[in-house]
């Protein structure tokens, strides 16, 4: 039977056991390095800041693509399982109405944002696994693919910025500030 001291009594005996627990609290709250955040802190800027050294072409990312990425996105880039795997190629221009199939030619206003979005999370099964020389020939490959580079043009943090999508002026920008 339990009386209002024994309750009392297990009550600061948790409460001093928890405090003993917290001493030990497993390295919480130490300082990273910036080292450590480096490797976290990979978001890529419109303008192409934050782009890493490397470089990669059509040829390279075809090669890449038909290992890593057809057996969702289809040949060429034409398309999987729909809404899941979605084609990055092809689709009518926006202008069409807001139903139209968005792809990478027709929606993306950057080409930055393709290679900062396969980084964080291509393959699909295996984000982060691509070296940013595959990240580089990937990125060229789909822009190949839809004709806003040629089969030759090498991509690297140069020349990827550069790159004009055909949809770059019909957004609006939440925060021109951080331009």
């Amino acid at each position: 039977m339990c009386t209002s001291k024994s309750i009392a009594a297990i009550a600061i005996a948790l409460s001093l056991g928890a405090g003993a627990a917290l001493a030990a609290n497993g390295g919480l709250g130490n300082p990273i390095s910036e080292q450590d955040i480096k490797q976290w802190d990979i978001s890529v800027l419109p303008d192409g800041t934050n782009l890493p050294p490397g470089s990669g072409t059509p040829a390279q990312g075809a090669t890449i693509y038909a290992e890593k990425c057809s057996a969702c996105h289809g040949n060429a880039g034409k398309g999987g399982v729909a809404p899941f795997y979605p084609a990055l190629v092809g689709g009518a221009p926006l202008t069409n109405g807001i139903d139209t199939v968005k792809t990478i030619a027709n929606y993306y206003a950057y080409p930055t944002t393709i290679f900062d979005y396969v980084r964080r999370g291509m393959p699909y099964n295996a984000p982060r696994s691509l070296t940013d020389d595959e990240v580089y020939a990937l990125t060229a490959y789909i822009l190949a693919l839809n004709n806003l580079i040629g089969q030759t043009d090498v991509m690297d943090a140069n020349t990827l910025p550069k790159v004009r999508m055909p949809n770059r002026d019909n957004f609006i920008i939440p925060y021109p500030d951080r331009m």
